[in-house]
């Protein structure tokens, strides 16, 4: 059960580095490109890839590249939510995230879903709308457009990478290189993008990205050692995992950061734990 639990600190440690990184003039962009340097060299020293696996004509380097982009891109923006709506909706948005595989299988890949599915995926989409309503900001509209926008990013943004993880697992990458070769050009493009930029690098930054590449890598390295622990209960690790990781972000973002919920986004989290629980293979 510890690997359960040091990955949903992992998760929810993540998206705390993100909330204080404003306060403590972190550049979050390089923190987040030092961040894939530190998850790469880890999941080259401990899952123990081989790269060249990579090499066989049937990889698809389409899925790979379109990783490497949203991955920096993605985390980018669950900063921007973290920073604006808080701890809480973004965790509870990422969360969210897992019902887009479901929603693609029954809509583009025309795949048969159940009663059950089709329940959780609807209960899913209200509390995702409950999420999304935020109370008017006495700065305007533009403010409250744009953390409604960047909580779409993520929950779209991660629901993508979902999707693209399982395609490559369909097309028979193992797992360990697809993860590093996806780091390691998610890694590449972003130092690009601040090469471009001119960036002036900064000790702190410098910093926080290594604890940031730390804390990413161990929420997913713990979450895989999890699936090995209970090869015959994946339903407690799935449940585990999504409840345990919105349950926490709540507790820490309300209690600690002190991050104010209406009513409506109150109930849009009871409502994504339940959807979740509806989800749990019987």
């Amino acid at each position: 059960m510890h690997t359960l639990i040091i990955s949903i600190a992992c998760s929810v440690a993540v998206s705390i580095l993100l909330k204080m990184a404003r306060r403590q003039n972190i550049a979050i962009d390089q923190a987040i490109a030092v961040n894939y340097v530190v998850a790469a060299a880890l999941c080259l020293i401990v899952l123990r890839p081989q790269p060249a696996s990579l090499l066989s004509p049937s990889t698809p380097w389409w899925i790979l590249a379109l990783l490497g982009v949203l991955l920096p891109t993605i985390f980018l923006a669950m900063a921007g939510a973290v920073r604006h709506a808080g701890i809480v909706l973004s965790d509870a948005a990422q969360r969210l995230s897992l019902f887009i595989p479901l929603i693609a299988a029954f809509v583009i890949f025309s795949e048969d879903v159940s009663g059950t599915k089709l329940m959780g995926i609807a209960i899913a989409l209200v509390a995702l709308v409950c999420l999304l309503l935020r109370p008017r900001q006495s700065s305007g509209s533009g403010d409250t457009f744009k953390t409604t926008g960047l909580l779409l990013a993520v929950w779209v943004g991660y629901g993508t990478i979902d999707i693209l993880f399982k395609q490559l697992a369909k097309s028979g990458a193992v797992f360990s290189s697809s993860l590093f070769a996806a780091f390691a050009l998610a890694g590449i493009l972003i130092f690009i993008y601040l090469t471009l930029r001119r960036t002036v690098w900064q000790r702190r930054n410098i910093v926080a990205g290594l604890v940031l590449g730390l804390l990413n890598f161990g929420n997913i390295y713990f979450y895989i050692r999890a699936h090995q622990v209970f090869p015959d209960n994946p339903t407690l690790v799935f449940s585990a995992m999504n409840i345990g990781v919105i349950s926490l972000g709540t507790l820490v973002g309300a209690g600690f950061f002190r991050e104010r919920l209406s009513w409506v986004n109150a109930l849009g989290i009871v409502l994504a734990i339940s959807a979740i629980v509806i989800l749990i293979p019987r």
